[in-house]
């Protein structure tokens, strides 16, 4: 996700693989051909821009991965080339997609270490709000983590877990697992604060207010409360869940699907709200501008 705003823009996926199509796992080849001239340009304005902002907010982590895939900052990345250094450091690939797949398809693609990314971008009137991932917020956001080896295990983990939480009926619980940390989860570290969900990191304003805004509970990560935990979509998060490393996101797959069971069966917990056991983390205010 990104920034928000009333701007809704029209049905760009179709628009976008217009003559296109894929196989039956959504994958297609990159249509490296399509993108203009303004494309690589409004990339290289999202990625200035996010490179600007990100020093002191985002985990190292991220900052190493972008730099050990030398993702470029001034067009849009050929897939080929990145997934040259990707193999070889932790055996993941990214494969290109026309947009949003289906859920069993995705977890396909997770379990065997293929993460999907969306292959077309934004026009510049939609620099900051999309309502669906892009390449920008999935190669920019997601990939440079996947070069971690503790971070890509977990996600390999999740999309096995996401195989039998399906049969389970138990998508619902496992999604917020997702939600509340590949996409908007922060870690601790001796630094203060950091991001390392990629819905904040391709994200200008909630990169900020993630960190320094007063209004959303910050609690320290337990799965069997994050499992249970509602999420919005339509705005800035109420609640962000932080971890301490990425071992506490590995941790938790063992009997994941078990524990999904368990907080379907317990009553849901809305965001923004404190639970008795819950331990909230102080928020970052010294920050790299």
């Amino acid at each position: 996700m990104n920034d928000r705003s009333p701007f809704i823009p029209p049905d760009i996926t179709a628009r976008k693989n217009a003559g296109l199509s894929h196989g039956p796992d959504y994958t297609l080849p990159q249509p490296l051909s399509r993108y203009t001239p303004e494309d690589h340009a409004t990339w290289a304005t999202l990625f200035a821009r996010q490179c600007a902002l990100l020093p002191g907010r985002v985990c190292e982590a991220f900052l190493q991965g972008l730099e050990r895939l030398h993702v470029p900052d001034d067009r849009v990345p050929d897939f080929a080339t990145l997934n040259r250094t990707l193999e070889r450091l932790t055996g993941w690939q990214i494969v290109a997609v026309p947009g949003l797949i289906p859920d069993d398809v995705f977890f396909d693609h997770l379990a065997e270490r293929r993460f999907p990314v969306t292959w077309w971008l934004r026009e510049p009137s939609q620099l900051d709000y999309l309502q669906e991932p892009d390449v920008f917020h999935d190669l920019f956001g997601h990939v440079p983590l996947l070069a971690d080896p503790v971070f890509a295990d977990f996600l390999q983990g999740y999309g096995e877990a996401g195989r039998v939480a399906r049969a389970a009926g138990l998508l619902g619980q496992l999604a917020r697992l997702y939600w509340y940390t590949v996409e908007f989860g922060l870690m601790q570290t001796p630094m203060g604060l950091r991001i390392y969900g990629a819905g904040i990191v391709s994200s200008r304003a909630e990169s900020v207010f993630c960190l320094e805004s007063p209004a959303p509970l910050r609690l320290a990560f337990d799965a069997d409360r994050v499992l249970r935990t509602r999420y919005r979509i339509d705005a800035f998060q109420d609640t962000y869940f932080v971890v301490e490393s990425f071992d506490a996101l590995f941790a938790a797959m063992p009997d994941l699907t078990a524990r999904c069971a368990r907080a379907a069966a317990l009553p849901e917990l809305m965001p923004g709200v404190c639970i008795p056991g819950d331990q909230p983390v102080a928020r970052s205010v010294n920050v790299s501008a």
